[in-house]
């Protein structure tokens, strides 16, 4: 139950973001092709390691922005992936990006409580650091899945590692303190 409700905290503080930045730049991420969006979760990522090794920025931003960067990236892939071919849509209204975004999620979440089910919770004894090289590594395999036009044969696609990313950079938020269970 704990774990519901400071998931349902982070992704309410990204998807406000989300729907935000919707108003000001509309839906001009629609233009980007899957790979594009990988580089920019990729950046992201890159970025938080960079940040955690150093243990400080030039940039007055830390990790918190950059993993709900991650967040709504990937579910602006997994956006892209649901529509597939039909890229001759460009906008949306805000109540039809909020349907959507509310649709990925409630998939990704459905996914959480199966695995954290069968794993126990187990990353919440997991540092930080280690969780943002997953989602390194994540993005790594995804990138290899795009570079062979999609096709695995034994792996989960692309999809999959969206969401996987998702789970692992909210559980980060949650380690970095921004949901609080009220008691």
């Amino acid at each position: 139950m704990q774990t519901e409700i400071e998931y349902r905290q982070v992704i309410k503080i990204c998807q406000n973001i989300f729907e935000k930045k919707n108003k000001d730049y509309g839906s001009s991420w629609r233009i980007l092709r899957l790979p594009s969006i990988t580089d920019q979760i990729f950046i992201k990522a890159q970025r938080i390691r960079t940040l955690q090794q150093n243990g400080f920025s030039r940039v007055d931003e830390g990790e918190v922005p950059e993993f709900i960067g991650i967040i709504n990236y990937c579910v602006m892939a997994l956006i892209q992936i649901d529509l597939g071919d039909d890229d001759k849509r460009m906008e949306f209204t805000g109540e039809e990006l909020h349907d959507m975004y509310e649709k990925q999620m409630a998939e990704v979440m459905e996914l959480l409580f199966n695995k954290n089910h069968d794993y126990g919770e187990a990353w919440r004894d997991m540092r930080v650091s280690s969780m943002t090289d997953i989602i390194l590594m994540k993005l790594f395999r995804i990138k290899q899945i795009e570079d062979n036009e999609g096709k695995t044969l034994i792996s989960e696609g692309v999809k999959a590692g969206y969401q996987d990313i998702i789970n692992y950079a909210v559980f980060c938020m949650i380690k970095l303190g921004q949901a609080q269970v009220q008691q």
